[in-house]
């Protein structure tokens, strides 16, 4: 029987205040986190900074990034784990993972 996969597009919101060397580490960081439990990474790219339509954590922008990934069956704790660290992660303002149907 074939392994049943899924596609996910993660965008989530980084501080603006953080340095482009902070950045790109964590998009790294963040980046490995799903690749180490079993997701393929499709791509990962900055979108824009963008300004807020409600101010979070006294932040009127954010720099949004987006990244694609499919998971088999046994994979899907990469995207329950990048969940549960971005919820933690003082850097990510927030994020939003979104199961693709196409």
């Amino acid at each position: 029987m074939a392994e049943k996969q899924a596609r996910y597009e993660i965008t989530y919101i980084i501080a603006p205040n953080i340095d482009e060397a902070s950045k790109t580490a964590l998009v790294e960081r963040y980046d490995k986190i799903l690749t180490d439990n079993g997701a393929t990474l499709i791509d990962s790219k900055d979108w824009q900074k963008r300004r807020l339509a409600y101010e979070i954590n006294h932040y009127r922008e954010g720099l949004y990034h987006i990244t694609n990934v499919v998971v088999d069956d046994k994979a899907k704790e990469a995207v329950k784990e990048f969940d549960r660290l971005s919820k933690i992660d003082d850097s990510v303002l927030r994020h939003m993972i979104v199961k693709r149907e196409d």
